[in-house]
């Protein structure tokens, strides 16, 4: 039975939040964590898997295909809820998140890994991305703030359990329950969102955009192989790298070619000539290089060189978490209450920057100690912008571009930190061989790729030489990983000068009503007329 909805006064979220709004909105909390934590759990596992399947130079695909595969598939979810509604288009995009974790778990070898982890990451394109968009269309934008801030909330405390939840299982139940876990937390989900979650249906017809995002999928993953086999498979000017180059090149320059032409664009470009939506883009996508780098590498350094358990490096992380969580739930706060954001980004960009800066001067002499200190300035950066970049994305856009503004943000962000891992990747293995040649002889180098677990045990069944020049070579891979990390977070503090401090949109009538500024961004937004499925 269809019916009039409250989206068309300004949202349900115009006066007190009604009992079933706040339970979806717990439900989409629970979805956004099952997307979250899967990431931040398999970080600290990866030490133990790479162990048992092998294939160290393969370990940033673990992490590169799930991302990937979230990156290609985030617009075409935007665009399917669009089309039938994005309750059952997010319930089928959890339901295939489940398969690939109940895949990978039973995963024999490293290839059979990837691919599962492929099949999570489509489905997690569908969890976050609809996670966003479901709340732009039941919460007026005077409060989205304030939920956007609890979402950040969960997915901070998602960030600190995680590596808890991960060292702790597989140092006791094994590394493949660190998937499986997925399995009844999604359950809940299902079950939570098949019950209380009833959205509203925009009246619209639109078609997907399938060339596009082909166009889109051919070139982000032609530009990943380039960064992940670069300068490691392939020398960078042999043929296959310049034909990647190629590749990718020219299928994103046909995708924003087509972008202007197609009926409905997957990611209309119209959006870019918002100067804060353009800005928050590129700061997302930082946020996210920096963010996942650091999640994987550091874990493998507190093992490795500071012979850490897989529990206690996921303990140890918690200095940079913390310090996010209480950030971007203050910079959430803050911001709605006040309707003043800039500070934010500039501060968390120069946080950022040299908090990496910090960590890439650690050697196999830091300690613990000094280490956490330096995490936590990182964390208080990224605190910083995460929460900051939606909320200004979409503050930048028109109501009907709320879906468009929520995609394509996760998509930068996600895009983000695939580039993140494979280049920061690619530069680490390279480092830790080119040191491991140099201290340890050939058969040395042998006996640590055929250990290649990277855990205080293993390290410490090496011969003393072999383990020493081990620890040195990570260190020093740590090191150039995190000076990367340092020079690209310098752009998003550049980027965050030049962004405009417009006002927080409002819910009422008259606000609803009012044109966009002389800078394209609109103070407001009127809600589409809409109807309850």
């Amino acid at each position: 039975m269809a019916e009039k909805t409250e989206a068309a006064t300004g949202g349900v979220g115009a006066g007190k939040q009604p009992r079933s709004v706040r339970v979806v909105l717990l439900a989409l909390m629970i979805a956004m964590m099952l997307a979250m934590l899967d990431n931040m759990i398999i970080g600290t596992a990866m030490p133990t898997i790479v162990g048992e399947l092998g294939g160290l130079e393969h370990l940033s695909w673990v992490v590169t295909a799930y991302t990937l595969a979230t990156a290609a598939s985030t617009p075409l979810w935007g665009k399917l809820g669009d089309m039938y509604g994005r309750k059952g288009v997010f319930m089928t995009s959890i339901v295939i998140f489940l398969a690939g974790s109940a895949l990978s778990g039973m995963a024999q070898d490293m290839g059979q890994l990837i691919g599962f982890r492929a099949v999570q990451g489509l489905g997690a394109g569908g969890l976050m991305v609809g996670v966003m968009a479901i709340i732009g269309d039941l919460i007026p934008p005077r409060e989205r703030g304030k939920y956007q801030g609890m979402i950040a909330g969960v997915m901070a405390l998602s960030m600190i359990g995680g590596p808890l939840v991960g060292g702790t299982i597989t140092d006791h139940w094994g590394w493949r329950w660190s998937f499986y876990i997925n399995i009844p937390l999604g359950v809940i989900a299902l079950i939570a969102i098949s019950a209380v979650l009833h959205l509203p249906k925009k009246r619209s017809e639109a078609r997907i955009d399938y060339l596009g995002a082909a166009l889109l999928t051919i070139g982000i993953t032609a530009i990943v192989l380039v960064t992940t086999w670069g300068g490691t498979e392939y020398a960078w000017t042999s043929a296959r790298i310049m034909e990647l180059i190629g590749i990718g090149v020219a299928a994103l320059v046909g995708f924003v070619f087509w972008q202007t032409r197609a009926a409905e664009p997957i990611l209309p470009l119209h959006i870019f000539r918002s100067r804060n939506f353009t800005l928050m883009s590129v700061i997302g996508f930082i946020v996210g290089f920096v963010m996942f780098g650091a999640t994987l590498f550091l874990p493998l350094y507190q093992q490795s060189v500071q012979g850490a358990s897989a529990t206690n490096s996921g303990l140890l992380l918690l200095p940079m978490l913390g310090a996010m969580l209480v950030t971007s739930m203050v910079a959430g706060r803050v911001t709605t209450s006040t309707g003043r954001y800039k500070i934010f980004p500039v501060a968390g960009g120069a946080l950022m920057t040299v908090g990496l800066y910090l960590l890439s001067t650690m050697d196999t002499d830091t300690t613990r100690f000094t280490s956490g200190l330096y995490m936590a300035v990182v964390g208080l950066g990224m605190g910083c912008l995460m929460q900051i970049t939606m909320l200004v994305a979409q503050n930048s856009v028109e109501m009907k571009d709320m879906g468009v503004a929520s995609s394509s943000t996760t998509l930068f962000r996600t895009l983000g930190s695939s580039f993140g891992v494979a280049i920061m990747g690619a530069l680490f293995n390279n480092r830790v061989q080119d040191v491991m040649a140099e201290r340890a002889a050939g058969s040395g180098a042998k006996a640590t790729e055929q250990s290649a677990t990277l855990t205080a045990d293993a390290l410490n069944a090496l011969p003393a030489a072999i383990r020493d020049a081990y620890q040195h070579a990570v260190s020093a891979g740590t090191h150039t990983a995190f000076l990367l990390g340092s020079a690209v977070a310098v752009l998003a503090l550049v980027a965050s000068v030049f962004v405009k401090e417009v006002p927080l949109k409002g819910a009422g009538p008259k606000a609803a009503d009012a044109p966009a500024d002389g800078d394209g961004d609109p103070a407001t937004a009127k809600a589409p007329v809409t109807e309850a499925v």
